[in-house]
C-alpha cells in the first residue's frame, strides 16, 4: 500500500498541486484537503501517514506570512497534530509551510515556551524568485534529507524567508544537533553570498527539523525541480539535482514508520 499523505492547503495556497504531483512521483498516495475540512473532523489527520504544509499565501498572508495558519496548528489542530508527531509521522512545511511550523513553534519545537526562531522578511526587502542551491547536512537526523549527499538545486519565491535565530546561543544549539537540515551554497559548493543565499538567512539555513528529524521545514521549493524539463535551462542539457529525492525519502520512511 502507498503511504496516504495529506496536503493540507487553506485560501491562498497555490503550491499544492505541483506538491501533490511530487508525492506521487515519490511513490505516496497524496490528498489535497481543505484545512476548513479538517477543521469540521480534526482526528482525520490519523488516516494519513505523512502531512505536507504546501507553498503559497495561506489566508492571503494577512497579520503576516503564515502567521494565520499557525494559529490553526497551534490552536485548532494541536492534539492531533501532536500525537501525529509522537506518533514518529513525518511532516513537511514548504515555504509558507515552514513560515507556518516556525510561528506555531512546531519548529524547531516543542511547540511550547518562547519562539525560538523565525523567519522575518527578506534582507533586500523585496520579494525574491530565483534559483538556489540546496546543501544536506549528512549528520542531520532530519527522516528526509537522510542519505542525501548531492545538493539539490530549486527555485525560492517568498518575501519573508530570513531565518533569524533568538540569540547565538540558540543557534549554537541548533548547529551542535545538527537541526540544520539544508544550507544555501553557491553553485561551486562553497560559501553563499546574495544572491545564492536569497533572504540574508542567519548562517545561510535554508530548512531545519525538529530534533526527532521527523518535523522538517525550508523556504526553497523542491516541488518545482522534480522531473528534468523543469530545470530553466534543460534545454541546453542542464539538469539533475532534482528535489525529488527529498520526497523519495519522507515517502519512504512514512511506509517504513507505518509498516513498524
Amino acid at each position: 500500500m502507498k503511504p496516504q499523505v495529506l496536503i493540507l492547503q487553506a485560501t491562498g495556497t497555490n503550491r499544492d498541486a505541483e506538491t501533490a504531483r511530487a508525492v506521487e512521483l515519490a511513490g505516496g498516495q497524496p490528498l489535497v484537503m481543505h484545512v476548513n475540512q479538517l477543521r469540521g473532523d480534526p482526528a482525520r489527520l490519523h488516516d494519513f501517514q505523512m502531512l505536507v504544509l504546501p507553498g503559497g499565501f495561506s489566508y492571503g498572508d494577512a497579520l503576516g506570512a503564515g502567521r494565520l495558519l499557525a494559529a490553526d496548528l497551534r490552536w485548532l489542530f494541536h492534539e492531533p497534530l501532536a500525537r501525529f508527531v509522537e506518533a514518529g509521522r513525518p511532516v513537511l512545511g514548504i515555504c509558507n509551510g515552514f513560515q507556518a511550523l516556525v510561528k506555531s513553534g512546531w519548529l524547531p519545537g516543542p511547540p511550547d515556551g518562547e519562539p525560538q526562531v523565525t523567519l522575518t522578511h527578506n534582507a533586500s526587502n523585496r520579494f525574491e524568485c530565483r534559483w538556489v542551491w540546496l546543501q544536506p547536512n549528512p549528520a542531520s537526523p532530519c527522516v528526509f534529507t537522510r542519505g542525501l549527499r548531492e545538493p539539490i538545486h530549486c527555485p525560492v519565491a517568498h518575501g519573508e524567508g530570513c531565518f533569524v535565530a533568538r540569540d547565538a546561543a540558540t543557534l549554537a544549539w541548533l548547529q551542535s544537533r545538527h537541526l540544520v537540515a539544508f544550507t544555501y551554497v553557491a553553485a561551486d559548493g562553497g560559501p553563499a553570498a546574495y544572491p545564492a543565499n536569497p533572504n540574508g538567512s542567519l548562517a545561510d539555513i535554508a530548512g531545519i527539523c525538529n530534533e526527532q528529524g521527523t518535523v522538517f521545514g525550508l523556504m526553497p521549493h523542491p516541488e518545482d525541480h522534480v522531473v528534468a524539463w523543469q530545470h530553466p535551462r534543460w534545454t541546453r542539457g542542464e539538469g539533475g539535482n532534482l528535489g525529488l529525492a527529498l520526497f523519495e525519502q519522507g515517502v519512504r520512511y512514512a511506509a517504513e514508520k507505518d509498516v513498524g
